[in-house]
């Protein structure tokens, strides 16, 4: 973990090779643009054996997908540059692209790297298009592998964590509900992995091969499994002390009726009337907040040298991944039990209490109602998900005279398996509900007796305990999804030191460097829907998911120089200029021209200024041009206009579809979670991005170095759904019709209830994206003669602002130091990561890891119009976090080496919250964000021959 000034004294100075963010071969591991390092002692430090772990704790990084994830995971992994989103950060291996992760999430998905085979990873953040394309957007991870291994080593890998349940806050509103609290956890969520790599020279030296085979399981954890997770927090909060929440698709039911809202009060069909703060369902413990999955991986390289002036390469790699999410069980989730689905009088399993308060007075006489009930007798909604990939490169490299050429195509596929489990189908719901008494006096649907669905079985929600085992075989049907992404490119580059040639500035000791070349890339993508998914039959999806395909080609003519003004003279040990270009050329019509400029100024040694000016583009993706529209879920806080007392008047609700007998009796969603109309757009342009940096590199001692690099980037043009909320508020304080005419509620005054009510939100450039900040990088080594050495490492950020305008004029606020359902995952000011290691005399290493996040507050306690409103105290602040991680090695002998470890050493819980951000927020926190699991407990076995 370290700025790329650090590593200097790790490559012999005639070395020249090629540095994420310039093409050119250079002896120089620093640039203009700011790099961190990771290295495998990094990674081994960690005792990391998934990518997005020991990435996301850079802080440079923020939280996205990864294992952590139940409700809305796509199964991938994925990197998030400066909170800019993953679509906008660029994933290399070896310095090519890694293809689309999913027909569902495009951002490259980091399973498909093999964590054991990682031998270092450079971090450059500001945009990189003119580099390498678009997607550089915010920065570009490139993973560089062990591609010339040689011998024979073996993995062995085993961690779990373990956790005393703490109390406090949120396990005492567990408490005061009487849900059930667990115990002290020995050891869960096993995760078992094994790593085979074998490699050597061949051909006298003249080749290289190396294979690489692996396997991970991880088990799963529920969130019944921590006291802090016990309950969904929210809903009835007041001031600091937490209380259970929960989802108004309850159990045993909850029943709009023109009598009010009942429930089901006993085995004998009682009716009650429905308390939400009793009653609501519970339905986090049932999700994962580790989800089990299984990971095959396969990895080769190989190269060969044709000549002394041209070598052969190849790479190969493939991985097959597979998990589950599971999330609380499916159910009515709003079923609208009127028209063709009202409730009739002669249904023999309402009792006389159930027709009383249905209004149901005699045969003949039908009611509608509205039915919100959880299917607990199914079990948890699960999310069957494979990504399986497939990736080769080919090339052949060397020297043309003075000029180095690289020539290479390369493929990618993934291939996409979704099955989801224990959902309901609306329409069996609808024929379920409708029972009659047939000939022989049973109880049957009405749809066995006149032949329409001869396999109905009725579903008696009126009374406790009598759902059958085959009604829930009829009810519950499984979504499947397929598809696949896939990558193609080609491409060449040249470069030059033009020095050979005699171009060389008067006061320059180096050469002009150049480099161009050619790249034409092709992205195609596919996903396939069955019908119950297509039509939105699956009660707990929130609406249809469609199926979107599509493809477009890209021609890149790219090219870069580097130009050593003065080079060892008065004032200037090094003053260089580097520039870089790239044409870009879409099929889907867009053009796209990239552009970057470069200074590096040492007027001693010790000391160096760095700046750089990049400006980049993002095309969209597929799925943002081709997705079909359909109705999802979005989080908001609340609805203005529901409730007893709204927060918002007559007059402005009026302007959103509420009428005045429906003012101050709308009911809100509990589960905080609304209608939206979502899908893509196919004339969207290319985003495009400024990104300016300026920092200090200082290394006074030989051993000793210090990085500050200030960074200033904006995003414009923001491919994004215009966001719901700001649709509402804005409608609301201004009357807008442009926003208002997006909103319509359904026939109860809600925008959640019924499918009819919706705001449109489809895909558009509108956002503006901005942040600022300061990274801090410092590392020294103190050698202490007989007892080895210290080494220091820091790697910081300060965040000043991360500025979002939703759209064009609707006014920007900041998100820095806030979380919520608008800024999403926590943006801490300050973040650090620092290391102090140990490298011993006696085969043994020791490392301390301190991980820092800063406080962060709930957003609704900005001043900003866009985020103020009213919260709880209990809500309000999620406290800083400090992690202590302590791991040691030692190589038993030549063959075997131990390492173990413990991260999060002293068990701290994670900062909880009633109030997160939907997707990311997970359990009451941000699993990907904090150690929501406990402390974790990390062995690994090598053996090297």
């Amino acid at each position: 973990m370290s700025a790329a000034a650090a590593q200097e004294a790790e490559a012999p100075p005639a070395a020249r090779v090629e540095v994420t963010g310039s093409r050119i071969p250079t002896a120089n591991l620093e640039g203009p643009s700011p790099i961190t390092v990771v290295t495998a002692k990094d990674i081994q430090a960690e005792g990391a054996r998934s990518v997005e772990s020991f990435l996301n704790n850079l802080p440079q990084v923020f939280a996205d997908q990864g294992g952590s994830i139940s409700n809305g995971a796509t199964g991938t992994a994925t990197v998030n540059l400066r909170n800019f989103g993953a679509d906008r950060t660029l994933v290399l291996v070896n310095g090519r692209r890694l293809p689309a992760g999913s027909p569902t999430s495009t951002a490259a998905d980091l399973n498909q790297i093999p964590a054991p085979l990682i031998k270092r990873v450079e971090v450059l953040t500001g945009g990189a298009s003119a580099v390498y394309g678009s997607d550089a957007v915010a920065g570009v991870v490139n993973f560089i592998m062990n591609d010339t291994f040689s011998g024979l080593q073996l993995e062995v890998n085993q961690s779990f964590y373990n956790h005393s349940q703490h109390g406090g806050n949120a396990a005492q509103a567990s408490a005061d509900r009487n849900f059930p609290l667990p115990g002290k956890i020995g050891a869960d969520g096993k995760i078992k992995d094994g790593a085979l790599t074998m490699g050597g020279n061949f051909d006298n030296g003249k080749g290289n091969a190396v294979v690489y085979l692996g396997y991970k399981k991880e088990e799963p954890i529920l969130q019944a499994a921590r006291d802090f997770t016990a309950c969904s927090l929210g809903g009835f909060t007041t001031g600091d002390k937490f209380h259970c929440g929960g989802s108004g698709t309850s159990y045993p039911g909850r029943f709009f009726t023109d009598n009010g809202q009942k429930t089901v009060a006993d085995a004998n069909g009682g009716v009650r009337p429905y308390v939400a703060a009793t009653d609501q369902y519970n339905f986090g413990p049932l999700n994962y907040f580790q989800r089990p999955s299984e990971r095959y991986e396969f990895s080769s390289f190989a190269h060969y040298d044709v000549s002394d002036k041209a070598r052969f390469y190849m790479e190969a790699a493939f991985h097959d991944d597979h998990t589950v999410a599971q999330i609380a069980p499916s159910g009515l989730f709003g079923f609208d039990a009127s028209g063709a689905n009202a409730i009739h009088y002669e249904n023999p399993f309402l009792s006389s209490q159930w027709r009383s308060a249905l209004g149901l007075a005699a045969p003949g006489d039908t009611a509608d109602a509205l039915i919100y009930r959880r299917n607990v007798e199914g079990g948890g909604r699960q999310d069957d998900i494979r990504n399986t990939s497939y990736r080769g490169v080919i090339g052949i490299k060397g020297e043309i005279g003075k000029w180095n050429y690289d020539v290479f195509a390369q493929m990618g596929k993934v291939l996409y398996a979704e099955n989801y489990f224990n959902d309901f189908s609306n329409v069996r719901i609808g024929r379920a509900l409708d029972a009659v008494t047939d000939a022989n006096g049973n109880a049957v649907c009405r749809s066995v007796v006149n032949g329409t669905d001869p396999n109905c079985v009725p579903y008696n929600i009126w009374s406790l305990g009598k759902i059958t085992p085959a009604a829930l075989k009829y009810l519950q049907t499984p979504g499947f999804k397929r598809g696949s992404t896939s990558q193609s490119v080609e491409g060449f580059n040249l470069s030059s030191d033009l020095g050979d040639y005699g171009l060389k500035m008067p006061l320059a000791k180096s050469g002009v460097g150049i480099a161009f070349g050619f790249e034409h890339r092709t992205e195609k993508l596919d996903l396939a829907t069955d019908v119950e998914f297509d039509t939105g039959d699956l009660a707990g999806q929130g609406g249809p998911t469609h199926g979107v395909g599509g493809s477009f080609s890209v021609k890149d003519y790219y090219v870069e120089a580097r130009v050593p003004l003065l080079e060892k003279v008065p004032f200037a040990e090094l003053l260089s200029v580097n520039a870089s270009y790239r044409n870009s050329d879409y099929t889907t019509g867009q053009k796209t021209d990239s552009y970057g400029v470069g200074v590096e100024w040492a007027p001693i040694k010790e000391i160096k200024l760095r700046g750089s000016y990049q400006r980049a583009a993002r095309a969209a993706n597929i799925v943002e041009l081709y997705t079909a529209q359909g109705l999802g879920l979005f989080g908001m806080d609340s609805d203005p206009c529901a409730g007893a007392k709204p927060t918002a008047s007559l007059a402005q609700c009026a302007r959103t579809g509420v009428t005045a007998a429906q003012y101050g009796n709308i009911e809100d969603s509990p589960a905080q979670q609304y209608n939206a109309v979502f899908g893509g757009a196919a004339d969207l342009k290319p985003e495009k991005s400024d990104s300016y940096t300026l920092g200090l590199v200082l290394t006074p001692l030989r051993d000793l170095s210090f990085t500050i690099d200030a960074f200033d980037m904006k995003v414009k043009g923001v491919i994004d759904e215009l966001p719901p909320a700001t649709t509402l508020d804005t409608c609301l304080e201004t009357g807008s019709a442009a926003s208002c005419s997006l909103i319509t509620r359904d026939r109860l005054g809600t925008l959640w209830a019924l499918e009819t009510a919706r705001i449109l939100a489809f895909n558009q450039n509108l956002a503006v994206r901005k942040t600022r900040g300061i990274d801090f990088g410092a590392n020294y080594r103190y050698k202490m003669a007989d007892l080895g050495s210290l080494d220091f490492a820091l790697n910081g950020t300060f965040l000043k602002e991360f500025i979002q305008e939703d759209f064009p004029g609707n006014g920007e606020y900041d998100c820095a130091g806030y979380h919520g359902t608008t800024c999403g995952t926590p943006l801490p000011k300050w973040r650090h990561k620092a290391r102090v290691s140990w490298t011993t005399p006696w085969a043994a290493n020791l490392n301390l890891t301190w991980r820092h996040i800063n406080a962060v507050e709930l957003e609704t306690s900005s001043t900003n119009k866009h985020l103020t409103a009213e919260s709880e105290t209990a809500d309000q602040r999620y406290s800083a976090r400090d992690y202590l991680d302590l791991s040691a090695s030692y190589r038993v002998n030549k063959i075997f080496t131990f390492s173990a470890g413990i991260n999060n050493l002293f068990d701290r819980d994670p900062p909880v919250s009633g109030v997160v951000a939907a997707t990311l927020g997970n359990g009451n926190t941000y699993p990907q964000v904090y150690d929501a699991l406990g402390r974790k407990v990390f062995m690994n076995l090598t053996a090297k021959f």
